[in-house]
């Protein structure tokens, strides 16, 4: 497939296609993630540069990530969503290339002035996005996996901003990523319900393509059940984070509920529409879920502001944004 050529669209145009690439509702994600990491291993909240490197580096390299996939994922996305930038023409292929390697290059450049292994997590961040995009994508669960490995990374990216060494790390933090992992399989799996059909003609062999969708739906609740146990268990026996945690993770709870509630109610019948709606709801809540972990740890005027300012900022731009990336300007 060639691409289509972009010298019909405007300047506008194609800087607004370049934004819905990077998906700015799912970007404060995995900063903030790496931020908590951050907060847990160093006992309150850090400085402000260790904050600001911690949350903005792996945006950087969330945004070159998305453009590989993008890249690799241009021919797919001609079948069912020729509306997307590639294949609409608005980007070309190698253009969305040269702003992913930008990010990329970037994020590694700064990633060295937290030190040595913050680099390092960084390169292996950059060879599980690789191999998401372009191998284990179309593979069913080891698909998810992937993807909540690359979560579980940007965790440790943020302890690594306050431990030097991997044996100095307590028991209880590298617990605290199995949930990050946990939760992003489940999340990738219930993302992946709404591509179904375009998944299965590209010979995309995602969970759903193989299994179904209501086998999809109670093995997500079923890896909802294990990360929300651990989320409370592992606070608890540990006892890291202080009663506000548990506030927060309550209001988690209940948007999990929400969710698989509208799944369940419609499980003969879960159209595209009703997929993305469901996710979307896990858009909010994984914001939820992290800034519960910095609640839990930092002061509550400190924490409260972060996690009004994240969850605002991806409400409004979900709205303005996703409709139209996953379906085009009718929705």
């Amino acid at each position: 497939m060639e691409d289509n050529s972009n010298t019909n669209f405007s300047r506008k145009e194609r800087v607004f296609a370049f934004i819905e690439t990077t998906r700015p509702y799912t970007l404060l994600w995995c900063g903030l993630v790496s931020l908590a990491g951050a907060c847990i291993a160093n006992g309150s909240f850090p400085n402000f540069d260790i904050a600001l490197f911690t949350t903005f580096i792996p945006i950087m390299g969330w945004i070159a990530g998305l453009s590989l996939s993008d890249f690799f994922d241009r021919r797919l996305d001609q079948i069912q969503k020729n509306h997307r930038p590639i294949p609409s023409g608005r980007i070309k292929s190698y253009e969305i290339l040269i702003i992913g390697a930008f990010f990329a290059l970037v994020g590694l450049f700064l990633s060295y002035s937290l030190g040595i292994n913050n680099l390092i997590i960084s390169v292996f961040a950059g060879v599980l996005v690789l191999s998401y995009a372009k191998f284990s994508k179309s593979r069913g669960m080891i698909g998810n996996i992937n993807r909540g490995l690359i979560t579980g990374v940007a965790f440790f990216f943020g302890v690594f901003s306050i431990y030097d060494s991997i044996i100095a790390i307590p028991l209880y933090i590298g617990l605290v990523s199995l949930i990050f992992i946990i939760h992003d399989i489940n999340s990738n799996l219930i993302g992946a319900i709404r591509d179904v059909k375009g998944d299965k003609i590209g010979g995309y062999m995602t969970f759903p393509v193989k299994y179904g969708i209501k086998k999809s739906i109670y093995f997500a609740l079923f890896l909802t059940i294990i990360w929300i146990s651990l989320a409370f268990f592992i606070p608890y026996i540990y006892g890291f984070l202080n009663d506000i945690y548990y506030l927060l993770l309550a209001i988690v709870v209940l948007i999990v509920l929400i969710i698989y509630l509208c799944c369940f109610r419609s499980l003969d019948a879960v159209s595209r529409k009703k997929a993305l709606r469901a996710h979307e709801f896990f858009v909010i809540e994984r914001i939820t879920l992290a800034s519960a972990f910095i609640f839990g740890i930092s002061k509550i005027f400190d924490a409260l502001i972060i996690f009004l300012i994240a969850v605002s900022i991806t409400i409004i731009l979900q709205y303005f944004f996703r409709g139209r990336y996953e379906f085009g300007k009718e929705i």
